[in-house]
């Protein structure tokens, strides 16, 4: 081979990438520039808020998430579903922004049965994951959308972490949102191989509450979805978060409860008054 010729499949695909990097940094670099005439905004980095986890246990996989849903600083929903369905076999668990997570969680369902017709076989979970990584991977992180897929098929419990910019790892314990570093911990400190069913909803339960305590963009409580080969049960409000503490006694008081020892009325003169116009452009 001598580099030459491009039917040298050795030497086509760096020249490839080579002439799209050349190709394209013109380009980002025109729109960041001048964004106005074109139209156009660079994208901006956006803090989320949520906690989302998943394990493979002895029978099957079990997802959790918060319930809280945050815009900016603003608690937007106190009891949002975050475990979304996929097939009767396959739920996800969605962090980041929420309108990408529904949107890309309803197009891979829908994709996922048109596939399981023609083929006229159940969906795997490794298809589920291919579907997704591609279209994540199409929009190079634009889609602001992290999944947790699990599911059970014919060779077994998967479970599944997809990031925004089609990245995938596949393990046996998984955490993500703002709130993940703290949930990994604890799954990395009490997972273990073939867990029961019972031990694997605390263990999930205990890594989502401990992403609540430590993020204020997680909260509200837990929920949880079993996915086992006798099919899937998403526990809703599995478990709450503490509400205002009860009143134990009425703290209103008799007029003169607290005796007046003085009373003394001054008034003030105005000297000068202005009025500015706020700038609503």
């Amino acid at each position: 081979m001598n580099g030459r010729t491009l039917h040298e499949g050795a030497y086509i695909l760096p020249q490839v990438v080579t002439d799209l990097c050349l190709l394209y940094v013109p380009r980002n670099s025109t729109i960041e520039e001048n964004p106005s005439s074109l139209g156009l905004q660079p994208p901006k980095a956006r803090k989320t808020g949520t906690t989302i986890a998943g394990v493979v246990y002895k029978d099957g996989v079990i997802l959790g998430a918060d319930r809280r849903a945050t815009d900016d600083m603003v608690v937007a929903d106190k009891n949002c579903a975050k475990i979304h369905y996929i097939s009767d076999n396959i739920y996800c668990c969605g962090a980041g922004v929420a309108a990408d997570a529904e949107y890309v969680t309803q197009l891979l369902s829908s994709n996922l049965a048109i596939h399981a017709l023609s083929s006229g076989r159940p969906p795997r979970v490794c298809t589920a994951t291919r579907m997704l990584k591609q279209l994540l991977y199409r929009y190079q992180g634009h889609i602001g959308a992290s999944i947790i897929l699990g599911g059970i098929d014919v060779r077994g419990a998967h479970l599944t972490s997809v990031h925004p910019h089609g990245s995938t790892g596949k393990t046996p314990f998984t955490a993500l949102g703002s709130g993940a570093s703290a949930a990994i911990a604890v799954l990395e400190d009490r997972f273990k191989p073939n867990m029961e069913l019972e031990d694997a909803k605390h263990l999930v339960t205990e890594a989502i509450t401990a992403g609540i305590l430590c993020d204020l963009g997680s909260g509200s409580g837990v929920d949880l979805c079993v996915i086992t080969r006798e099919g899937a049960k998403v526990l809703r409000g599995y478990t709450q978060t503490a509400t205002k503490g009860q009143r134990s006694s009425s703290y209103r008081y008799r007029r003169g409860t607290t005796a007046i020892l003085g009373e003394t009325v001054a008034s003030f003169d105005l000297v000068e008054e202005t009025a500015q116009l706020m700038d609503t452009e």
